[in-house]
């Protein structure tokens, strides 16, 4: 029978943080107050269970110093918005670390349950550039993927936004494979991502473009397969690329050849067009890090400059200057919806790395291909990658 919840009582907590809880028959996701914070997620996997996404191994932990509230609910995906540390005011704004999005308590609007249809919807009226932003999370009962959108309303101005997807990997070398759709360009972040001096460390030349994800340059002039991971244990590295905005759709996709599944995400790339791509492999030996982040990968669906900041992303930079946008502008009469998806399909022994993923049934499924030839396909909706309201 249809129904709608209208009480935000059902919080519970969950890795040290109050969470919303809703379901599906093949996901179970848990959505922190604080943040807004997807995770953790269980995904249905071919008879077993499997949770896909990183939890920060601090959550739970009290006392020690006081943390960004980012920081303490770090797991799975989050929206920012601006997306980036954002350490330079952009005009009068002094926006925090990813956003008031990722920072501040979200209001309880509504959870849904109809026809095999769960919604989760939340609020949040930003206060350092007012509006308002509606975060909906759906569930459908057959398929093991996760929607989620933003709906962006009031606001005005340049803005850097995207998501913040972040996987944990098996602690084995090379334990997942990583892909994606086209793209055009990609480059190692251009300027210091860590400081030894501060206790973190980086092994990718500093600026260095590449054509492919097997072949980035290092420091030490040696060649990083990126695709291969975990890998490189003791360094934290950003890398950023941009999609090519030709195509239906973009896709980043990671095979776990032993747990046999592979995780993927679905994005529009004339609204995200840069994938960001967070290595962090226990590089980072300052608390809260302490060297025990580790086999994490943030596949982020971005537009913006790298991980800057607003500023940067709204100024010139040699990102836009090539002809690519890294940011938005936001026109406070119209709103703008950022769709995006999230899934998990079993894969036979054989499967290795995708090379491609494409729409079938009328875009109510899709196809992924490996690279020895082997298919699999699970039903997604990717008209919602269009939507709108």
């Amino acid at each position: 029978m249809p129904s709608k919840i209208k009480t935000g009582n059902s919080l519970r907590t969950v890795h040290g943080q109050p969470s919303w809880r809703l379901a599906s028959n093949q996901v179970e996701a848990f959505v922190t107050q604080m943040g807004g914070h997807l995770g953790p997620v269980t995904f249905a996997c071919g008879g077993r269970k499997t949770r896909p996404y990183s939890v920060a191994p601090w959550a739970a932990e009290t006392g020690g110093p006081k943390l960004l509230p980012i920081i303490k609910a770090l797991r799975g995906d989050f929206f920012c918005m601006p997306f980036g540390g954002n350490s330079t005011a952009f005009g009068r704004e002094k926006h925090p670390v990813h956003g008031e999005t990722a920072n501040a308590r979200w209001h309880f609007e509504s959870l849904e349950n109809k026809d095999g249809r769960r919604c989760l919807h939340l609020s949040l009226k930003t206060r350092i550039r007012p509006g308002r932003v509606d975060k909906k999370i759906l569930l459908f009962d057959g398929q093991s993927a996760v929607y989620s959108q933003h709906i962006l309303s009031q606001f005005t101005g340049p803005m850097s936004l995207g998501h913040h997807a972040m996987l944990k990997f098996p602690d084995a070398p090379a334990s997942g494979v990583l892909s994606t759709s086209p793209f055009v360009f990609g480059q190692v972040f251009p300027l210091p991502f860590e400081s030894p001096e501060q206790g973190g460390y980086s092994f990718l030349k500093m600026g260095a473009e590449f054509k492919s994800l097997d072949s980035v340059p290092c420091a030490n002039g040696e060649l990083a397969d990126l695709t291969r991971y975990p890998d490189r244990r003791g360094f934290e590295e950003l890398v950023m690329i941009v999609n090519d905005d030709s195509v239906p759709f973009a896709w980043t996709a990671v095979v776990f050849p032993q747990q046999r599944y592979v995780w993927f995400a679905l994005k529009n790339p004339r609204i995200l067009r840069q994938t960001v791509m967070w290595i962090s492999n226990g590089g980072r030996h300052y608390p809260p890090w302490n060297g025990r982040h580790i086999g994490v990968l943030g596949l982020e669906e971005v537009i913006s400059y790298f991980h800057v900041g607003l500023a940067e992303s709204a100024a010139k930079n040699h990102i836009s200057e090539k002809g690519f946008p890294t940011c938005l502008t936001l026109e406070p009469h119209k709103s703008l919806s950022i769709p995006y998806i999230m899934g998990v399909v079993p894969v036979p022994a054989a499967f290795d790395r995708i090379v491609s993923i494409e729409a079938a049934e009328g875009n109510r499924a899709i196809i992924l291909k490996a690279a020895s030839g082997s298919t699999v396909s699970t039903a997604v909706d990717l008209d919602f990658l269009e939507c709108q309201n």
